[in-house]
C-alpha cells in the first residue's frame, strides 16, 4: 500500500499494484525525458491541463522506476494501467503533487 506522506503512488498495472515515487533520480530522469528546462515547467503544465499522454508517460515511468520498477516506457504501452487513461493521468498528477508536497501541509 502507498504511503502518501512518502510522495508515493499506487500504481496498477495488468492487476498488480507497484509503488511509484518521484525521487530526485526519477525527477532528474523526467526532466531529460520530456526536455523541459525545469521541473516547475513541468508543473506548470499539468496544472494548466496542457498534459500529453506522452506527459503522462513519462511520469509514470519515472515514478515507478523511483518505487523500484525495472521497465521502460515500452513495457507500460503493453500493459493494462489500472484506470485507464483517466487512472494514467490522475496518478501522474498525484505524483508530481506529492513530490512537492510540504509535510502537514495535505498532499
Amino acid at each position: 500500500m502507498a504511503n502518501p506522506f512518502a510522495g508515493e503512488v499506487e500504481v496498477v498495472l495488468d492487476g498488480r499494484p507497484h509503488l511509484a515515487k518521484l525521487t530526485l533520480g526519477a525527477l532528474a530522469e523526467l526532466e531529460a525525458a520530456l526536455g523541459e528546462d525545469s521541473l516547475m515547467a513541468l508543473v506548470a503544465r499539468f496544472e494548466a491541463g496542457r498534459f500529453s499522454t506522452r506527459d503522462v508517460l513519462a511520469l509514470l515511468v519515472a515514478g515507478l522506476r523511483g518505487g523500484g520498477w525495472q521497465g521502460r516506457a515500452a513495457d507500460l504501452m503493453t500493459v493494462e494501467i489500472g484506470g485507464g487513461p483517466v487512472g494514467a493521468a490522475r496518478a501522474a498528477a498525484e505524483l508530481l503533487a506529492r513530490a512537492f508536497a510540504v509535510p502537514g501541509e495535505g498532499a
